[in-house]
C-alpha cells in the first residue's frame, strides 16, 4: 500500500468510540492465514491485494482445490468471481518467521491446531478470529499472553464448489471488524495489527477493550436460541419465516439468553443490544421473520448446515458459562432439544404458542392507556357534576 493511504480505525474506550484515520507508511507484512474457508480465503485475497506477503494454510481436498484453481471468491449478490494465486502450506513449521498469523478456523479446529502453533516461538502475534464463549485462557496458556489477539471475521460466507461465496465487501459495502487484546489493553502492536486489517479493501477496524464480552454476547444472540429454532423449522429459513412458533421460541430464547449472560457477570456488548430485552416478542418476532430474508442470513445458513460440530460446541460453552445462574429459562430448555434431536420439528406454519405482549413498549402503552382512561373518567365526572 502507499504511504498516504488512509485507514479507517475506531477506538472504543469508556466514553464511546474515538474515530481516527491512521496515515501509515506500513511496510509489506509477512502473514500466514490458518484456515482456507470463507474468511481465510477472502482475507488472503484482500491482504495480497493490499501488498502483503500472504501464505495460506490448507490441507486435504481444499489444498488440491487451491493448487488447481487458486483462491476463488464469488460475490453472493452478483455471482461474479475473482481468482488469485497465493503461496500455500500444510503447516506452520517451528522456524517459520511470519510477522502475523491469523487463525480463521472454527473454535474446535483451532484448538486442535494449538500444539503446532505453540512449537513456533518466532511469530510475535497470533490473531484468533472465531466464535468463542469460553474466554482466551487456553490460547494464552499455550502461546503466551503477549502473543494472543482476538477479533471476529465478517461478513458471512459459505463454500460453493472450489469457490467461497461471500457477501459483498467493497467501498460501497464496507464491513467493520472488531479487534482487541485479550486483556483489553491498547498497545502499539494493537494499532499495527488494526492497520494491517484496515488495509484490506472494503474493511474498517474497530478496536475494542471488551472483546471477551462482545464475543460472548454474539454467541448468546445466535447459538442457544436462533440456531435450534432454525433446526426446529427443518433448517429452512422460508419455513422458519412461515412458522410463528419457531420465531416466538427464538425471541423468547434470545431474551432468556441475554438475561442469563448478564446474570453470569458478562455485560451485554455492545450496550445498544440491551433494548432487545424490552421489545415485545410479537414485534421482535415479526422483524426477525423479515431479517432472515436478507442475503446475510441466507449465506450464513450454509455455514450453519456445514458446521453442526461448531454449533454444538458453542452451545456447550454458553451452557457452561451460565451454569451458575439460577433462573427459569423454559424457552431455552425446549430449544435445547432441537440440538440433540429429542424435540420433534415444529409443524410448518405452526401458530399454537400464545404470544406475550410484555416489554417496555407494552408497559408504556399500558401506562398511557391507564392515564388516558383516568383522564377520560375525570372529565366525565366533571361533566356530570356540572350537569347536576
Amino acid at each position: 500500500m502507499n504511504a498516504n493511504d488512509k485507514l479507517d480505525i475506531d477506538y472504543e474506550d469508556n466514553h464511546g468510540f474515538k474515530s481516527f484515520k491512521g496515515v501509515t507508511g506500513m511496510r509489506a507484512t509477512r502473514i500466514l492465514i490458518c484456515g482456507a474457508g470463507p474468511f481465510g480465503s477472502l482475507f488472503a485475497e484482500r491482504l495480497t491485494e493490499a501488498g502483503h506477503d500472504v501464505t495460506l494454510m490448507a490441507r486435504g481436498e481444499r489444498l488440491k482445490e487451491l493448487e488447481e484453481h487458486g483462491v476463488v471468491i464469488e460475490n453472493s449478490k452478483t455471482g461474479e468471481s475473482t481468482a488469485v494465486r497465493v503461496p500455500l502450506t500444510e503447516r506452520l513449521e517451528p522456524d517459520d518467521a511470519f510477522d502475523l498469523v491469523i487463525v480463521t478456523m472454527r473454535k474446535n479446529q483451532a484448538l486442535e491446531l494449538l500444539p503446532q502453533l505453540a512449537e513456533n516461538d518466532r511469530v510475535p502475534v497470533f490473531l484468533f478470529m472465531m466464535n468463542n464463549a469460553s474466554g482466551f485462557e487456553e490460547l494464552i496458556r499455550k502461546l503466551g499472553r503477549e502473543r494472543v489477539m482476538i477479533g471476529f471475521p465478517l461478513p458471512g460466507g459459505a463454500r460453493s464448489g472450489e469457490a467461497m461465496k461471500m457477501l459483498p465487501v467493497d467501498e460501497k459495502n464496507p464491513w467493520t471488524i472488531p479487534l482487541g487484546e485479550a486483556d483489553g489493553s491498547m498497545r502499539m502492536r494493537t494499532v499495527k495489527v488494526a492497520e494491517i486489517l484496515a488495509s484490506m479493501r472494503g474493511y474498517k477496524v474497530q478496536l475494542r477493550s471488551d472483546m471477551d464480552a462482545w464475543l460472548k454476547t454474539h454467541v448468546a444472540l445466535l447459538i442457544p436460541a436462533f440456531v435450534p429454532a432454525v433446526y426446529a423449522a427443518g433448517t429452512d429459513l422460508e419455513r422458519f419465516t412461515r412458522t410463528r412458533d419457531a420465531r416466538i421460541l427464538c425471541v423468547r430464547g434470545i431474551k432468556e439468553a441475554l438475561r442469563e449472560l448478564r446474570a453470569s457477570g458478562t455485560p451485554i456488548t455492545p450496550k445498544e443490544l440491551r433494548i432487545l430485552e424490552y421489545i415485545p416478542e410479537p414485534t421482535l418476532a415479526f422483524y426477525l421473520g423479515q431479517a432472515v430474508k436478507l442475503d446475510m442470513f441466507k449465506v450464513s445458513l450454509e455455514h450453519l448446515k456445514a458446521a453442526p460440530d461448531e454449533m454444538a460446541q458453542l452451545a456447550d460453552e454458553f451452557n457452561r458459562l451460565t451454569s451458575g445462574v439460577k433462573m427459569a429459562s423454559p424457552a431455552l430448555d425446549q430449544l435445547s432439544g432441537y440440538f440433540d434431536g429429542t424435540e420433534p420439528e415444529l409443524k410448518d406454519g405452526a401458530k399454537d404458542i400464545p404470544v406475550k405482549w410484555g416489554g417496555f413498549a407494552a408497559s408504556a402503552l399500558l401506562k398511557t392507556a391507564v392515564i388516558a382512561g383516568g383522564y377520560y373518567l375525570w372529565r366525565r365526572s366533571r361533566k356530570n357534576h356540572h350537569d347536576h
